[in-house]
């Protein structure tokens, strides 16, 4: 039996339905011992992007004649699981905001699976279907792993100014929330390459390196994370990296020469905001949204995507989103990013 606090609370955000994709994880299951009751999933990681309806799927493979199925979410960091839904066959009952969002599928009889509507930036991680059967209780585990992207993101005072609570605020104040080491590593393998350490969402501090300078870690080692471990949540500071997937809604260019109050004022003429951070990368990867201007967004940054690299836009050979940092809110030299509900 697993010696967890058990609580019912996570709050998440509600979004619209969307495509979701499986993936048969890597490798062979742990050695455990053989499930008698549920069947062992043909799927143990689950891919989705924010907005989908999701399924993770635990099926009886036979019913004891009393017993309940609890599904819950496991958070590693806080030692905690949160319940989720519980049921006896019959009848069940949902716990917390994500309850509200889940159900189950029913899809037969002995179908226990667990379908979350909505899927939330918070969402991801791993989730347990326990089947409560006296002495004979069993269980197993899948994850669920949201597709997006990670960025570095610093103040407009520079660089190391944020604690570990200030850079969770400030990831969420730009529609993302702090990366995972996971997420953090994956964007490493598919190019990241940033020599600023910053927080994730588990208190440690790291920084991704493709190709190796002197400032940043010398020329001797390899390539990869470099890490300093877990800091001093108050104390300590640095930058951040964030971590945001699809929005419901689209950004898009107005051109002109706008201060920053005057851009914010050209995306609510049209019924719209001006865009945030998270929201222009989320357009970048998820929309192959590419333009070669400089502008305003919500944090006072400017920024442009460029998903194809061309030499008169920023000379750099790889996609990404280019950023002129934060340039006086009285300038007249860009236009603005909007962000528009679809």
């Amino acid at each position: 039996m697993h010696q967890l606090l058990l609580l019912a609370s996570l709050c998440l955000s509600s979004l619209p339905a969307a495509l979701t994709i499986y993936q048969k994880a890597a490798g062979g299951p742990a050695p455990t011992p053989r499930l008698q009751y549920l069947l062992e999933p043909l799927y143990e990681v689950v891919h989705a992007q924010r907005g989908a309806t999701v399924t993770l799927p635990c099926v009886l493979r036979a019913r004891p004649p009393h017993y309940k199925v609890k599904w819950s979410k496991v958070e590693p960091a806080e030692l905690l699981e949160n319940i989720i839904l519980v049921t006896n066959g019959a009848q069940h009952k949902t716990y917390g905001q994500l309850g509200g969002r889940a159900r189950l599928r029913r899809g037969h009889r002995n179908d226990a699976s667990l379908t979350i509507a909505g899927v939330a930036l918070e969402d991801e991680g791993r989730y347990r279907c326990q089947l409560v059967n006296g002495l004979e209780d069993e269980s197993l585990s899948l994850t669920l792993t949201l597709d997006g992207v990670v960025f570095p993101y610093q103040t407009s005072q520079g660089r190391y100014r944020f604690n570990y609570f200030e850079a969770k605020k400030a990831c969420e104040e730009q529609d993302a929330r702090l990366a995972t080491y996971q997420q953090l590593y994956k964007a490493w393998t598919e190019g990241l390459d940033w020599c600023n350490a910053g927080w994730i969402l588990d208190g440690t501090v790291h920084y991704p390196i493709i190709n190796l300078r002197e400032p940043c870690g010398g020329r001797l080692l390899l390539p990869g994370i470099r890490t300093y471990g877990a800091k001093d949540k108050q104390k300590d500071r640095f930058d951040a990296f964030c971590f945001t997937s699809a929005v419901r809604g689209q950004v898009y260019f107005i051109q002109g020469h706008l201060s920053f109050k005057e851009a914010g004022q050209a995306c609510r003429n049209q019924g719209a905001t001006i865009a945030k951070v998270g929201q222009l990368y989320s357009a970048w990867k998820f929309s192959q949204l590419d333009r070669c201007d400089g502008g305003w967004l919500a944090d006072g940054s400017v920024r442009y995507p460029i998903t194809i690299p061309r030499t008169h836009c920023g000379g750099l050979p790889d996609p990404g989103v280019r950023s002129f940092g934060f340039p006086n809110k009285e300038q007249r030299t860009y236009g603005t990013y909007c962000f528009t509900v679809k």
